[in-house]
């Protein structure tokens, strides 16, 4: 991967489903097939979006529906290629491409 990059950000709720599984698993699973350059899906502490309805830990520490974050970061035509497909999964959300720039790929020391 050379510099500029794509990095695709995708929102989602924990409890959204894709057939049988979690959508953040069912998504980052996706993107593995397709050889996308790495993928991430985090869970947030809180937050809100166009409902307004707060999402966070609730109580005892049990999930309420907290916000997931999918991070993606390659290529912009590999990146592009794969939209359409993500964008089917998603029914509820937020999907954002962004230029970025990779300054350093420390993954692979030699």
């Amino acid at each position: 991967m050379t510099a500029p990059v794509k990095l695709l950000l995708m929102f989602v709720n924990e409890s959204d489903r894709w057939n049988d599984m979690p959508l953040y698993q069912a998504i980052v699973n996706r993107l593995r097939h397709l050889h996308m350059a790495g993928a991430t899906a985090e869970a947030g502490l809180l937050g809100f979006g166009h409902h307004t309805r707060v999402h966070h830990k609730g109580l005892f520490g049990i999930a309420d529906d907290r916000p997931i974050t999918i991070t993606v970061v390659d290529e912009e035509a590999r990146i592009r290629a794969a939209l359409p497909e993500l964008r089917s999964m998603i029914e509820e959300g937020l999907i954002l491409l962004l230029d970025a720039e990779l300054v350093a790929d420390l993954s692979r020391k030699a």
